[in-house]
């Protein structure tokens, strides 16, 4: 593919193009912010990240590889660049993350296909047998609109819906940058199970029995998955909603889960992150107005993380400290607990009834909020210049791409 000029083409919360040279970027500069960071010496030699190409995932990989100098094997359903168009964001990230792990002196190597799918964790095994042997560290980091059951071949899409009444409340559209309100109906039974099948627990305990049975979890491996309950404005949708009834499964899943990993020394944990800008996140309605707003009560305290630097503390504070956990009632680690702090949430709940349109832009950190975003796709960093035509097509060295056969 020839070099060509890359601009962002954005489709409501989504863009469709992404930037080679600026996701690279992007994923130094977490590389970078890690480097600068204590390292990390209880820290996991041998991981499994699944959902290894942005997010949580992406920054996990990174603290585990720069911190504490582990090999590391992601799992991910990204797109190469083809006919003219360029791979997507995750695709460039991890060909930045693999060529800077292994200039370092690690193992970095990645599967590329349904995670939810029995093929793919079968690859997944054969080559952690072939390459690594038993990991240390599981993260689960998946986000995905649907999912196709290994067992009945049955499609299930996940909903965003309250459930039992109707919600109405304000969003800012992100295109137009308009506060308007949203009108959600209830969900109806089967979308609430459609979307516990996709986000909930099912497809998490499905991994860990697959490694457990090939004897690939380590004697007092650490399993984590990722998942987030945010403010009370967004819980009809979110925490009280059909994405919270799943992620009350996952939670449920952790339980069993933890219970069967005890009899080798090993752990099975649910992380509730802090709201940051994800391709996820950005879809769904409510959440964009609170991270504005949250983005900026937090920068005005001193106390905003992005995605490496909560993944630095998760690392360093919590999971490979030395000392006990510190767990909630539910027995789950927050790392949340800054976002959720009282003088945060009362400012946010201050500021919630007074933004409109009209002062959008001076109550919130819309404007951060619009950068992160851009910053996903690889635009927006410091140093590049976007007139220069780049090489779309970038090579994943080593990659198994079961997304195309």
């Amino acid at each position: 593919m020839a070099e060509t000029l890359i601009q962002p083409k954005i489709r409501g919360f989504i863009c469709i193009t992404a930037h080679p040279t600026g996701c690279a970027a992007h994923v130094n500069e977490q590389i970078d912010y890690i480097k600068a960071q204590p390292p990390l010496p209880l820290a996991p030699k041998k991981v499994l990240v699944i959902g290894a190409s942005t997010g949580y995932g992406l920054s996990s990989r990174i603290a585990a590889t720069f911190a504490g100098g582990a090999d590391t094997l992601g799992v991910f359903f990204e797109r190469p660049a083809s006919n003219g168009r360029t791979a997507s964001a995750g695709w460039y990230n991890t060909a930045a993350f693999e060529k800077a792990a292994r200039a370092a002196g690690h193992y970095a190597t990645s599967i590329n296909g349904d995670a939810f799918s029995d093929r793919v964790k079968a690859a997944t095994i054969e080559r952690l047998k072939a390459d690594m042997g038993p990991v240390d560290l599981v993260v689960y980091s998946l986000a995905s609109p649907r999912r196709v059951d290994p067992k009945t071949g049955e499609v299930y899409q996940s909903t965003l819906k309250p459930i039992g009444q109707s919600f109405s409340n304000k969003t800012v559209n992100t295109d137009k940058q308009l506060i308007q309100t949203i009108d959600l109906e209830p969900a109806s039974p089967e979308e609430i199970q459609a979307t516990e099948k996709v986000m909930g627990g099912e497809d998490w305990a499905l991994w860990v029995d697959a490694l457990e049975q090939a004897n690939l979890l380590a004697p007092g491996a650490t399993v984590v998955a990722y998942s987030y309950i945010g403010p009370e404005v967004t819980w009809p949708i979110y925490h009280q909603g059909t994405i919270g009834q799943a992620k009350a499964h996952l939670e449920t899943t952790a339980i069993a889960l933890n219970e069967k990993l005890k009899a080798h020394g090993g752990k099975a944990l649910v992380v509730i992150n802090k709201v940051v800008v994800t391709q996820a996140s950005s879809a769904i309605p409510v959440v964009p107005l609170y991270t504005s707003l949250v983005f900026k009560v937090m920068k005005e305290k001193g106390l905003h993380e992005g995605c490496i630097e909560q993944m630095h503390r998760l690392f360093h504070d919590q999971l490979f400290s030395g000392q006990p956990l510190t767990l909630d009632a539910k027995g789950r680690v927050r790392v949340d607990n800054w976002e959720m702090r009282p003088d945060v949430q009362g400012a946010v709940a201050a500021l919630w009834p007074q933004v409109e349109t009209e002062n959008l832009l001076s109550l919130s950190d819309f404007k951060g909020y619009q950068q992160d975003f851009l910053k996903l796709f690889g635009f927006g960093l410091p140093g590049i210049d976007y007139t220069q035509a780049v090489e779309a097509d970038v090579t994943l060295e080593g990659l198994l791409n079961l997304a195309e056969s």
